[in-house]
Formats: C-alpha cells, sequence, structure tokens
C-alpha cells in the first residue's frame, strides 16, 4: 500500500454558496461506488442517521442524498464529554443516461445508505415482419 491510500480523511463540510439561515453544520457523506453489468451502487456513510432521517430526490438528472442527524435525548443524564459533532448530510451526484431512473432503490441499516441504481436494458435485436398492402 502506499502512503496516501493510508491517510485518515476528516469529515467534509458541505461547502454553502450563501449565508446559511440556520446554525446547522453540513458534512458531505463518505460514499463508495462500484459498477456491475446490471447497475451502479453508491454506498453513503451517514452515522447517527435513521431511516426515517434520510431524503432522496431526483430532479433534472441530479440525485440528492440528505441525511438528518438527531441527537439522542436522555433524561435525567448530564452530559459530561461531547466529542461527536452535531451536523446533517448532503450530497449530490448526477445520474447519468444509462440508468433506468423509475428503478432507483434505497436502504438504510447501521449507518449506511445504499442506493441501487439500475441500467437501462439495452435495446435487443428483433426480427420486423415485412407485410403486404
Amino acid at each position: 500500500m502506499t502512503e496516501n491510500e493510508m491517510q485518515i480523511q476528516q469529515r467534509q463540510e458541505v461547502q454553502q454558496s450563501g449565508e446559511p439561515t440556520k446554525p446547522e453544520k453540513q458534512y458531505v457523506p463518505a460514499v463508495d461506488i462500484f459498477e456491475t453489468a446490471e447497475a451502479v451502487n453508491v454506498l453513503a456513510e451517514m452515522p447517527g442517521v435513521a431511516k426515517e432521517g434520510v431524503e432522496i430526490e431526483l430532479e433534472n438528472e441530479t440525485l440528492t442524498i440528505r441525511g438528518t442527524m438527531v441527537s439522542p435525548v436522555c433524561q435525567g443524564e448530564t452530559l459530561l464529554l461531547q466529542e461527536f459533532e452535531q451536523g446533517h448530510y448532503l450530497r449530490k451526484f448526477t445520474v447519468a443516461e444509462t440508468i433506468d431512473q423509475e428503478k432507483i432503490q434505497a436502504t438504510m441499516a447501521d449507518g449506511v445508505l445504499t442506493l441501487v441504481l439500475p441500467k437501462v436494458a439495452p435495446v435487443k435485436p428483433r426480427r420486423i415482419e415485412v407485410r403486404g398492402i
């Protein structure tokens, strides 16, 4: 392994293009993307986000992933140390025309969002019958 492969990457904050109206941090979730003959698979790491906190939108060839983290509220406990930074997740991807947008599927388990983007089935050759008039 090379030295570059062994470097730890810190969480990246989303670079916002304007003034935020909420004082919340938004992070870019780390992703792994791999391709099979049938689909493109995306794994996005969003620790602390429940299934109900995930929002996925597809508009104008742009796939947007949002994850809202809800901090656990424990009654009767006093916070002594907090090293987990609160924040939400945001990532956008451009979807290729080879993806069947109607069949995209998503699952969330153990803080990892899995998206399956199936490829459009190739047009199969067919024989065209010639009829007389």
